[in-house]
């Protein structure tokens, strides 16, 4: 799978449910886990608060986006010596769930960005044996796509991101939705139109370019590789004025061409250089095997609060006691008020006031004490 286009025309997934006990004290059949596949650089973030819950950039790495309820015990569970047959039973909880949205970023050694109509998908299908759409008009790129370079005993994965524009990273033109690519990639190939065939300034190009870039803080210290392209349209000493230009603002300018091919190898080479550094100095991650992000909370303590002069009590292990236990059973209260006097939700009932009559409320479940 290298897409998510297929969570367009399905956006709710359920597992399973459990299945009810047995006569003899036979157990349930537990619901089947549900596993939904993405494609190998997906991030994972929470609907609502955008926050990071997973950033999946191994094969086999997987998460647990919610769990299942655990099922409730028959009164058999809690037989004791003064219980022998109790009149108690536990109800079957509701499962977790959650919103999320995915966000594929491709994972690629080199991410060649610039502005349309650059060269940067003739350059990709140049040096790999990818073939993009290429054409004489802006925006021809709308889909990244990815190619494999060998450069000696090294072999790089470049991704043919499409055209920046000015403002991309604020929203504008297709650009940002796809700097978010180049977060991934290791070194960043910078292309620019020496040409300036649509009448640009490719100077004033890079420059736009590079403040997109430093507008998204996961890009500002990214290496950069900074090519000129389409030389063979100019003479030799306007190709050198270009690179003396660019050298006096602090850029080192490296003239190809992707449709001759001339300069090209020389830049997989100082491509394949740069890639290697980043590698020794960013060692990938290594999990020892299937890495599992686990997304739920370990379970809380609780606590109590006086809420017009009811005192409620919250904490996700009592909260869930009082769901599971059926009140309804001639036993249940009694089990309850006994389990929350082990977990002492009593004892700080009392130190809170309470008194024979009082309302408390857990869960939403409004109950009156007895003593």
């Amino acid at each position: 799978m290298n897409t998510l286009l297929h969570f367009q025309n399905q956006i709710h997934y359920k597992a399973d449910d459990g299945r009810p006990g047995g006569t003899n004290n036979k157990r349930g059949a537990r619901g089947a886990d549900l596993v939904v596949t993405v494609p190998v650089g997906t991030v994972v973030r929470d609907l609502h608060s955008q926050e990071v819950l997973a950033d999946l950039t191994e094969e086999g790495a997987s998460f647990a986006i919610a769990r299942g309820g655990r099922g409730g015990r028959g009164n058999r569970a809690f037989a004791n010596s003064t219980r022998q047959a109790p009149k108690v039973r536990e109800l079957g909880e509701e499962g977790e769930a959650r919103w999320l949205s995915l966000e594929l970023r491709l994972l690629a050694d080199v991410g060649v960005v610039g502005f349309p109509n650059a060269g940067k998908s003739s350059l990709v299908s140049r040096i790999s044996r990818v073939r993009p759409k290429v054409a004489a008009y802006p925006f021809t790129t709308l889909q990244p796509s990815l190619g494999t370079v060998e450069a000696g005993e090294l072999s790089l994965v470049v991704a043919d991101l499409p055209g920046i524009i000015e403002g991309a990273h604020e929203g504008r033109g297709l650009g940002d939705r796809f700097l978010r690519h180049a977060t991934r990639a290791k070194v960043l190939l910078h292309l620019v139109d020496l040409a300036a065939v649509d009448g640009r300034d490719p100077l004033a190009d890079y420059l736009a370019i590079r403040n997109e870039l430093e507008g998204w803080e996961e890009l500002r210290e990214r290496p950069e590789v900074v090519a000129g392209n389409k030389v063979d349209l100019l003479t030799q000493q306007a190709v050198q004025q270009w690179v003396e230009e660019f050298r006096s603002a602090g850029v080192e300018l490296h003239p190809v061409s992707a449709l001759s091919g001339e300069g090209v190898q020389a830049l997989v080479g100082v491509l394949a250089e740069c890639v290697e550094e980043r590698r020794q100095v960013v060692a990938e991650p290594t999990t020892g095997g299937k890495q599992t992000w686990r997304l739920t909370p370990e379970e809380s303590a609780f606590w109590v609060e006086e809420r017009d002069g009811i005192l409620e009590v919250y904490g996700e292990t009592v909260e869930r006691l009082v769901k599971r236990v059926d009140l309804a059973a001639p036993d249940g209260l009694a089990y309850l008020q006994e389990r929350l006097t082990r977990m002492g939700v009593m004892a700080a009932l009392r130190r809170k006031g309470l008194q024979e009559g009082d309302r408390i409320r857990i869960g939403g479940v409004d109950l009156e004490f007895e003593q």
